[in-house]
């Protein structure tokens, strides 16, 4: 039944009128509206997937909406999402809208990152599920996903998604945003897996996505017919800082702090208290911290289980390497796994500006200069200095928008602490040792702060839609 006449029947019931004394009623209550979802459930090689057609969304968001209400979301977490597409220039542009939900991928970059297999992917849907009993809200799948799909909830403390609504296509009802759209510009469907798959998802491709070949996204997408036209996102040159971490500046600095302090000879003591405040650290980044050691599930498969485990050792060696000299060796060899692990946790394809081996070397670099040694210390400050400044003219001259947009807020709207990082590190070459050490533990926090905040992330959702920084 079309719910605008469900609702004039349940009032004309109430009121206790006769429906026989409106024929229009009885008419309209025999009027279907067509089905938006399949007919039967997938079969083998089969599953579910949205399709999205363009040319009918005319942007009203009923569809964010329906979907808020239905999983009791908060104004500034949409698992569903609209944004503007335009082409051409004043005042012959044209827009279009953008809706986009959970993609449900062949490849799901969330499901492999996760490091508590918190997602599955389900073997008769094809939908990919979250748990948020499993989660601990360490939110790697945020940063792994090239289309910004998990969300955390601080509030919760986990993570979360559209999950396809799939308790109401059990029951053969739509989906929320589904059944809410007024022109039918989302639908459900089936798809052949193998038939997509050998087409590289090639019809899940739009203005303003990443390209789904990264995870074979199975979203189909109806464009606008008129396909000469650059398209692009409405607020294409918007890019806007990302969280800070401070819980995750914290770890990595002085992680490597205490690594470097290992490597480079200094008091072992000083290492012990690192590592230590290190690792409580990082249990104020977890949304649901009394739930950590389940971050060593998954080890075989993501790199922060391995970071996990490798700085679990690395703490559990450090400590008794006080009075057992033999052990510091073996604490080195665990320390260094776990920068190694830390840096590659980043190096994801979803994240430009961390996605190369500027990573790896920025991480142990901060491991040289606040080791203690002063010649090595002095020598890795410089090069140090040398390499930030090496990946700003890089990524200033890089073909990729990410890129080009994470070296505009390094060197414009965060140039101040920028420069300061950068002279912070030359003038501690200058200084004696406790000096030095301060200043460069100084510069090292303001890097990876910046480290953080200056990424631009190769999703949809980096420039279309607000955070819940701007609603605060």
């Amino acid at each position: 039944m079309i719910p605008a006449a469900e609702g004039v029947f349940r009032g004309v019931a109430q009121l206790g009128l006769p429906l026989l004394a409106r024929p229009d009623l009885v008419e309209l209550r025999t009027v279907a509206a067509p089905s938006r979802i399949p007919a039967r459930p997938p079969t083998d090689g089969e599953q579910y997937r949205f399709h999205f057609d363009m040319t009918k969304c005319i942007g009203c968001k009923c569809c964010e909406v329906a979907c808020n209400e239905q999983n009791n979301n908060p104004a500034d977490i949409r698992w569903r999402r609209v944004g503007e597409i335009e082409a051409d220039e004043y005042p012959f542009t044209k827009r279009f809208h953008l809706s986009t939900g959970c993609n449900h991928c062949l490849e799901p970059a969330c499901l492999l990152g996760c490091p508590v297999e918190a997602y599955t992917k389900d073997a008769l849907t094809g939908i990919v599920l979250h748990s948020t009993d499993m989660c601990i809200g360490c939110q790697y799948c945020t940063w792994n996903c090239p289309y910004g799909v998990p969300q955390f909830n601080e509030e919760r403390g986990v993570v979360g998604k559209c999950d396809l609504c799939h308790g109401r296509l059990s029951e053969g009802r739509e989906p929320a945003c589904v059944g809410a759209c007024p022109q039918g510009a989302i639908q459900v469907e089936l798809v052949n897996i193998a038939e997509w798959r050998a087409t590289a998802a090639l019809e899940a491709n739009a203005p303003g996505m990443p390209g789904a070949e990264a995870t074979l996204s199975t979203t189909r997408v109806t464009l606008p017919p008129d396909r000469g036209l650059d398209f692009r996102k409405a607020d294409y040159h918007r890019v806007r800082p990302e969280p800070a971490h401070w819980p995750l500046v914290f770890f990595l600095v002085l992680t490597q702090a205490s690594v470097g302090a290992l490597i480079t000879g200094a008091p072992t003591l000083a290492a012990v208290a690192l590592a230590h405040i290190a690792m409580a650290a990082s249990l104020l980044h977890l949304g649901r911290p009394a739930y950590a050691w389940r971050a060593l599930k998954m080890w075989k498969r993501s790199w922060l289980s391995r970071e996990v485990l490798a700085f679990s050792a690395y703490a559990a060696l450090v400590t008794p390497s006080l009075l057992i000299p033999q052990l510091r060796p073996l604490a080195v060899y665990a320390g260094c796994i776990g920068i190694l692990c830390s840096a590659r946790i980043y190096m994801v394809p979803a994240r430009p500006a961390w996605n190369t081996w500027r990573t790896m070397a920025e991480f142990f670099l901060t491991a040289l200069v606040l080791g203690g040694n002063s010649r090595v210390a002095i020598g890795a400050a410089i090069a140090q200095a040398i390499l930030q400044i090496a990946k700003l003219l890089a990524m200033r001259r890089s073909a990729e928008f990410e890129l080009r947009q994470s070296a505009r807020l390094l060197g414009h709207d965060f140039r101040g602490l920028f420069a300061l990082r950068i002279a912070a590190l030359l003038i501690a070459c200058w200084l004696p040792a406790p000096a030095r050490i301060a200043v460069a533990l100084a510069s090292e926090i303001a890097g990876r702060y910046l480290f953080f905040v200056t990424v631009v992330p190769r999703n949809v959702a980096a420039t279309f839609f607000g955070t819940a920084r701007e609603a605060a």
